[in-house]
């Protein structure tokens, strides 16, 4: 036993060792005290349990220690890596938001990797057959409709089916401080939603995980067998710029901290900003010029939007690039005032949600999680009345999400 001891003591400290070179500030908040230091950045926490197991491991671009990839960091430590499962954009983040992802080959690492973001949604009994343990390790940003927590779901379903432990490396949710939102009515349930949760849940990853298996939100309740790894020194209302760009189309810390709004417009005929290098911190439509002095134009861009909406068009609207995210932290709300001033200002009133206009326009009533918003916002309703008719369902939530909490 003390053989075996050593043995792993000697791994762990070769993989600390060899990570330190790499590291740099990774994916730790940049305060001069007290940094958070990620699930995955433990590594002295989880290397010993993964020694003689076959490893199996959901992850993206954001599955980082330090600035190096996860999988590229293990496998050099003789780690056995079986094989990995992509979401959405792909395992090494090429592909466009909702491009199809093909399986493939990792040409770094000759692994082989499944694709969940196509014609298949969770592992099945054969991909798991030869795996003895899944890892999820990917950045989420907070938002029912930002499709990881939902790629979560059915990693915990397929652990559950075939009886395989589900490690969790925890991060931290850069919109963490923030729970609001009507909570999602089961008749809007899509790809873009598949929990009766709010717009912005405040949760993370391994919270979340803890949130499906007690609320009994898996397929005939069963439950995922969890091995957690939480952050150190993380609280849900730390601001936290993360690292690397969680998907190709958040590129900004500014447009991470924006998009629990901005992607609303993706049920709207108003462009987001998809389609320049500045995406989800600009709004804008050909047909506000006159009414708006700031204007861009959409182009395809390879890998990030090849049709945005409106493309090679000129927009006119506003530029939220400097808008001061201090006040939503202020708030604690969602600002749809924007929502409720570009419907205003648009003239073809009927045109404004009606989705059959382009493929680039998504269901406002999936987006919010309701029709009603649509109708609200219709309706000319004020904030103050919107917000209320999310009661009492989303008091409900905050008080549940309580029991699941990791973090002060």
């Amino acid at each position: 036993m003390r053989t075996i001891n050593l043995f792993v003591l000697a791994i762990i400290m070769s993989v600390s060792l060899a990570l330190t070179s790499v590291q740099g500030t990774g994916s730790r908040q940049d305060t001069a005290k007290n940094k958070i230091i990620t699930g995955a950045d433990q590594t002295e926490k989880y290397v010993g349990y993964l020694k003689g197991k076959r490893i199996a491991i959901l992850a993206n671009p954001t599955t980082i220690i330090g600035k190096r990839h996860l999988v590229d960091s293990l496998l050099s430590i003789g780690i056995n890596i079986v094989k990995v499962f992509g979401p959405e954009h792909g395992f090494r983040g090429n592909a466009s938001a909702g491009a199809v992802v093909h399986d493939e080959k990792d040409p770094a690492t000759g692994l082989k990797i499944i694709s969940l973001y196509g014609n298949k949604q969770k592992p099945s009994a054969l991909d798991l057959a030869d795996v003895d343990l899944m890892i999820f390790d990917i950045q989420d940003v907070g938002c029912r409709f930002y499709t990881y927590i939902d790629v979560l779901g059915k990693i915990m379903e397929a652990c559950a089916e075939n009886n395989k432990e589900l490690l969790i490396l925890d991060r931290p949710n850069p919109n963490g401080y923030l729970v609001d939102g009507p909570v999602m009515d089961v008749l809007s349930k899509s790809g873009v939603g598949r929990f009766s949760i709010p717009i912005t849940h405040g949760m993370t990853i391994a919270e979340f995980a803890q949130m499906i298996n007690g609320e009994g939100w898996l397929p005939r309740k069963m439950k995922c067998r969890l091995k957690i790894i939480p952050m150190l020194n993380y609280d849900h209302e730390l601001a936290y710029t993360l690292p690397i760009r969680p998907s190709p189309n958040l590129n900004t810390q500014q447009s991470i901290l924006l998009y629990p709004m901005l992607c609303l417009f993706e049920g709207t005929i108003i462009s987001q900003g998809r389609g320049t290098q500045f995406p989800f911190t600009v709004l804008g439509s050909p047909a506000l010029k006159g009414k708006y002095s700031f204007s861009f134009k959409p182009v395809s861009i390879p890998g990030m939007s090849e049709a945005p909406l409106h493309m090679n068009q000129v927009c006119y609207g506003v530029d939220l690039r400097n808008y001061d995210v201090n006040e939503l932290r202020k708030t604690k709300r969602l600002n749809i005032q924007w929502m409720i001033d570009f419907y205003n200002a648009y003239a073809f009133k009927e045109k404004f949600f009606d989705k059959t206009q382009s493929k680039e326009i998504g269901n406002i009533d999936q987006l919010a999680g309701t029709d009603e918003f649509r109708k609200q916002i219709i309706a000319r309703k004020s904030i103050k009345e919107i917000q209320d008719s999310w009661e009492p369902r989303l008091s409900e939530y905050k008080i549940m999400r309580k029991k699941y909490l990791l973090y002060p």
